[in-house]
């Protein structure tokens, strides 16, 4: 579990399924990090993803066990359990995870991060239009987004528009600024992480390990060495 924080720490929510962990999601991690001045990056696996209704291949416990030996050793990077499967067997909402998060650290600045595919599907996501009110969103962006495309995929109620160069607290020239803006007329910030190009899918990764395990581990340019010794061990994506 992470560890308690101070005042003031500034902290990235990093919630997927991680299946398997991969460099792209290290990646994505170490450029929110550089660029918003995140203290801690917390990488939680998801139980039951509601937008996957037929689960993820590796188990939560083999998702959690991987993660943590991707992130083993990289300064301010930590797993954290808060998305853990539920009890009662139903499927694990952000918005929840993210109220609990607000309770366990109530004076850090809370962040989520996600990729451009995560912020694609923010529509159909279960309150998905009061996710970035209650942690503003870091997004790897795609290669040339463009503001018309962001204004055509935030949830129903809600506009965006670019506010210019990164705001206080973000490194210069590194990311793009908008205002999201609800009906209430509240607003919160949502921060673009430009040039993350880094096109790599879960999908992808599970296939290549599936049909070359042996070659990927030799000399993959995917996973970090310590997951791909793992599949290797536990027989996973066969």
């Amino acid at each position: 579990m992470p560890e308690p924080v101070e005042e003031s720490q500034r902290i990235a929510f990093f919630g997927g399924s991680f299946d398997p962990p991969h460099l792209g999601h290290i990646g994505i991690a170490r450029a929110a990090q550089i660029a918003l001045r995140l203290d801690t990056v917390l990488f939680a696996p998801v139980g039951i993803q509601p937008l996957k209704p037929h689960g993820s291949t590796a188990t939560y416990d083999d998702r959690v066990a991987m993660t943590e030996l991707a992130i083993k050793g990289v300064p301010d990077f930590a797993i954290c359990l808060a998305d853990a499967p539920n009890p009662n067997g139903m499927p694990n909402y952000t918005i929840d995870t993210l109220m609990h998060l607000r309770k366990q650290f109530p004076s850090a600045a809370l962040f989520t991060l996600m990729g451009a595919d995560s912020l694609l599907s923010l529509p159909h996501w279960h309150r998905g239009a009061e996710v970035p009110f209650l942690a503003p969103l870091i997004v790897a962006s795609r290669p040339g987004q463009r503001l018309e495309d962001l204004a055509a995929i935030v949830p129903d109620g809600l506009t965006i528009h670019e506010d210019g160069p990164a705001a206080s607290g973000a490194a210069e020239g590194t990311l793009r600024v908008f205002t999201l803006r609800n009906a209430a007329g509240a607003s919160t910030p949502l921060y673009l992480l430009p040039g993350v190009e880094i096109e790599i899918s879960g999908t992808e990764v599970r296939q290549q390990v599936s049909a070359a395990l042996e070659r990927l581990c030799a000399g993959h340019e995917l996973l970090p060495d310590a997951v791909c010794h793992y599949i290797a061990a536990h027989g996973l994506y066969r």
